[in-house]
């Protein structure tokens, strides 16, 4: 029994049952939810204080990059493999 959201099922689908390209395609937009989440961290540590900032980004950028590719907000070409967002 899997307890991951979202199903890996619903996850090949949207990338034509390829696991790898799956691993690709969502590890480069982790990539890049990090990248702005590592920049709003830098601006917010002017603002708010470390707790208020833990508590807004509590959800890891794998997690959100499945979920983007399940919503079908990701999309690639597959010739490229070049990942953009809607």
């Amino acid at each position: 029994m899997s307890l991951i959201e979202p199903k890996i099922d619903k996850l090949l689908d949207e990338v034509d049952n390829d696991r790898f390209l799956l691993c690709a395609v969502a590890s480069h937009r982790a990539h890049d939810i990090n990248d702005m989440l590592r920049g709003q961290r830098d601006r917010a540590l002017q603002l708010d204080t470390a707790v208020e900032i833990a508590r807004a980004s509590n959800k890891k950028p794998l997690s959100i990059a499945f979920k983007e590719v399940a919503a079908e907000d990701v999309s690639f070409d597959p010739e490229t493999i070049d990942v953009t967002k809607h």
